[in-house]
């Protein structure tokens, strides 16, 4: 490049791309986290009992709320719509319209499922003293497992999808075939 040269501003297509690149990493990371905790922390609870259950779970909800986790939880649905809006002219496109519906599917059955089911199952633990533990402790540990599994296996199907919306959207076009003579 000529040292007096500009570089050239990136092009919607470009950021729409790196949109959409960091918004499947999000999913990708979120189906870890969730999948990790089903795997692994799900399983070790089921071994405590109540008194040290309530002070774990609320110890983990009380930790997981920092800007990274933040970041990582809501920002595939804001990145997914930037990639979309800023590609707005490919809507017809296999990718748009697998990426519009990914996002579409992390929003409600994650975002608004988190809200609907694992928030008040948080916060009900979170009030729970270990001296006076309700009688059905152990119900609402299962229903928060089983909440987290459902979030576990839709991450995961989003991040494939995520994955193919990205593969869907950098082919290149077969050229046509010639009519064989």
């Amino acid at each position: 490049m000529h040292p007096t040269a500009h570089p050239r501003p990136s092009s919607p297509n470009t950021l729409s791309l790196a949109a959409q690149l960091l918004a499947v990493l999000l999913l990708g990371l979120m189906a870890g986290f969730f999948a990790t905790y089903s795997a692994n922390v799900n399983l070790a609870t089921l071994e405590l009992d109540g008194p040290t259950y309530a002070q774990v779970q609320s110890a983990f909800n009380r930790n997981v709320r920092h800007a990274g986790f933040f970041v990582c939880f809501f920002g595939p649905v804001p990145l997914g719509l930037l990639a979309l809006a800023m590609a707005w002219s490919e809507r017809p496109s296999a990718w748009w319209r697998l990426l519009a519906l990914t996002v579409l599917a992390y929003a409600l059955g994650i975002v608004l499922f988190t809200r609907e089911v694992n928030l008040p199952l948080n916060h009900l633990t979170e009030s729970w003293t270990a001296a006076n533990l309700p009688p059905d402790w152990a119900d609402v540990r299962d229903a928060w497992n089983r909440a987290n599994l459902w979030r576990s296996g839709l991450s995961l199907a989003l991040f494939v999808g995520g994955l193919c919306t990205l593969v869907l959207r950098l082919q290149r076009p077969s050229p046509p075939k010639k009519p064989r003579p």
